[in-house]
């Protein structure tokens, strides 16, 4: 069977007193716009994935690299949509590397798992010296709107992020078969359908932890340790997800504004 394929490759350099982009490669299914930033803002790379969705044996991968003194925000056209598998997982690999006194955004939209759709992530990050990383990953199971329930699937996420070569973080999720069964259960998402993990690693982490609480309310919880601030958003719509999403975000992101695509 037809199986989707895609590699996308961007890069940033610090040129003539801006970042400016370095190389950009994109192929099969995977391709990347980058939109006319605003005045003063940092460029935005929009991943695109021509296929409209992936499932079972479909496979993509993103690589990013940000030089000396630049930064740039990284997202997704739209939500990325994981359809009913044959019996393989679809398989997505992120890999990000920041040099020093660089900043990366790397803020995909949310993905969207529906009934028997299987998905294998990973996000590796590796950053140099102080350069400072704001990460989001977003999963919807079946749409709450459309009175989707996911009954079976299959969600494996890894997240790996190193500073100067040293481990920092390391964090997997992972359930599979009677989904719907398994996040009912309390000590999972206790029967919500939404939930995202968003990282801060940089400077004084600290001092975001009590908005960021804030922000969430009962539904997660933050901590902050080791130079990062993990949150976790656990909600049971989407829309819910987003109004604590795009708060958070916008602190972590030192009231940047969102990318545009999150705002169509």
């Amino acid at each position: 069977m037809q199986r989707a394929e895609g590699r996308g490759c961007v890069s940033f350099r610090w040129k003539e007193g801006a970042t400016r982009l370095e190389t950009l490669f994109q192929e099969g299914c995977a391709k990347i716009r980058l939109p006319t930033p605003l005045r003063g803002h940092a460029p935005e790379a929009v991943l695109i994935n021509t296929a409209g969705g992936l499932t079972g044996g479909d496979r993509l991968v993103t690589e990013v690299n940000l030089s000396e003194r630049t930064s740039a925000v990284i997202t997704t056209q739209a939500c990325e949509r994981i359809y009913r598998s044959t019996g393989a997982h679809a398989v997505v690999s992120n890999r990000l590397g920041v040099a020093r006194g660089s900043r990366l955004a790397w803020l995909p939209q949310e993905t969207i798992l529906f009934e028997g759709g299987m998905l294998k992530r990973s996000l590796e990050v590796n950053l140099d010296g102080d350069a400072e990383l704001v990460a989001v990953e977003a999963v919807l199971f079946g749409r709450a709107a459309m009175g989707e329930t996911l009954n079976s699937g299959a969600l494996i996420d890894r997240w790996r992020i190193r500073r100067n070569g040293k481990l920092i973080f390391a964090d997997d999720f992972r359930i599979a078969g009677k989904v719907a069964a398994h996040i009912a259960r309390p000590a999972a998402l206790g029967g919500n359908r939404a939930m995202a993990t968003l990282i801060f690693a940089g400077a004084e982490p600290e001092r975001l932890l009590e908005p960021a609480r804030r922000i969430i309310g009962a539904n997660g919880g933050a901590s902050a340790w080791g130079g990062k601030l993990l949150a976790r958003i656990v909600v049971d719509t989407g829309l819910s997800l987003r109004r604590r999403m795009e708060p958070l975000l916008a602190l972590f992101q030192l009231n940047q504004p969102l990318p545009k695509v999150w705002q169509i």
